[in-house]
């Protein structure tokens, strides 16, 4: 039997302006400039983890309420972040679209070149990586071969992708420290399944 996780609480961008005294326009603000961290459901709509609220709170020395101060001493730290990496945009937005699908309540980063990935993975330090090997700037494999050898990204799942018919793709990519390996065109359920149990979710 699959292990019950615990509720996570999550919050809208009003109820972030109602813990910050702020109206809703200066929490999305907050979101759209990179300062709060945040993710969008399928429907639009941004949502933020308590953990993250907290982190914000606490940067930005501002009072955090009693109901928070709880979750703090009783919510774990789970990172529930996808960071896809692929120069086709189409490829790139259907893998968002099936992630965002199948797990609605993970946030969702896109990057469309090694440079931008590099950079995304630093600022958000996600759990997972699907990588496609093929990209301009940095490609995959050195991509890869930083994150597995950064400690601060301790953790961090890479799935490498490809569209090349060469082997010593595979056999580069598993060298450089690579957790899973699909060829294109991707089999997106077997995508969606192999994220949800590098972070302990079955779908």
């Amino acid at each position: 039997m699959a292990k019950k996780s615990k509720k996570v609480h999550i919050y809208s961008a009003l109820e972030v302006a109602r813990f910050c005294g702020v109206v809703n326009q200066t929490a999305i603000n907050w979101i759209k400039g990179g300062h709060l961290k945040a993710f969008t459901t399928p429907g639009g709509q941004y949502r933020v983890y308590a953990d993250d609220l907290i982190g914000f709170l606490r940067f930005h020395g501002m009072r955090i309420p009693e109901e928070l101060a709880q979750e703090a001493q009783t919510e774990p730290q789970v990172n529930r972040t996808v960071l896809i990496v692929d120069d086709d945009r189409q490829v790139n937005e259907v893998i968002r679209r099936t992630i965002a699908r199948s797990l609605p309540d993970f946030g969702i980063e896109q990057a469309f070149d090694g440079f931008q990935a590099g950079k995304l993975v630093a600022e958000w330090r996600p759990a997972v990586v699907v990588l496609d090997v093929d990209l301009p700037g940095v490609d995959g494999v050195q991509l890869c071969r930083s994150i597995k050898q950064d400690p601060a990204l301790k953790g961090v799942m890479v799935i490498s992708v490809t569209g090349l018919d060469d082997p010593d793709v595979e056999r580069a990519m598993l060298a450089e420290g690579a957790d899973a390996f699909l060829r294109k065109p991707l089999d997106l359920v077997e995508l969606a399944q192999l994220i949800g149990r590098f972070v302990g979710r079955d779908i």
